[in-house]
């Protein structure tokens, strides 16, 4: 699990998105974010999620938010994620897990018995300073936007 927590200065990252276009937290300065990791494309949970971030994503940039996904899936599986569900924000390729490993989400998993490596699914939200707002160690794929805006709305 992370060791990020709120107050704590976002761990700058640089990558390549679905287009292979560079993307780093310096691109943000000045705007906040809401940096949401995932564990990969094309699966139930993620794209339950994926899809709420998109259907609720212009209430979430009325108030002041981009939207970024990571995940170690390539470029081109993210281009073909953006295109099946018409997802309408960026996807990080974060194909040997730096950014995962510096947001402290990459680590051994379980799933039926069986152990691997993978991403902790986990969203921070960051300020325009880039401080760390919230953190979302247990995302509610079906209502994660919803989880999002209720803790903005409290913290407001």
């Amino acid at each position: 699990m992370t060791h990020l927590k709120k107050g704590d200065k976002a761990p700058c990252f640089e990558g390549i998105d679905q287009d292979g276009q560079p993307i780093s937290l310096d691109d943000f300065k000045g705007k906040k974010l809401i940096l949401y990791f995932y564990p990969k494309d094309n699966t139930p949970g993620c794209t339950t999620e994926a899809c709420n971030l998109r259907d609720h994503y212009a209430e979430l940039r009325a108030r002041g938010y981009e939207v970024v996904g990571v995940s170690p899936d390539s470029p081109r599986r993210h281009r073909n994620f953006i295109s099946k569900y018409e997802l309408p924000f960026r996807l990080i390729a974060d194909e040997d897990h730096r950014i995962a490993q510096a947001y402290g989400v990459w680590g051994k998993k379980k799933m039926y018995g069986r152990e691997y490596e993978g991403i902790y699914r986990t969203t921070f939200v960051i300020d325009e300073d880039g401080t760390i707002e919230a953190v979302f160690p247990k995302v509610d794929v079906k209502r994660h936007a919803e989880q999002i805006l209720e803790a903005l709305e409290a913290n407001d």
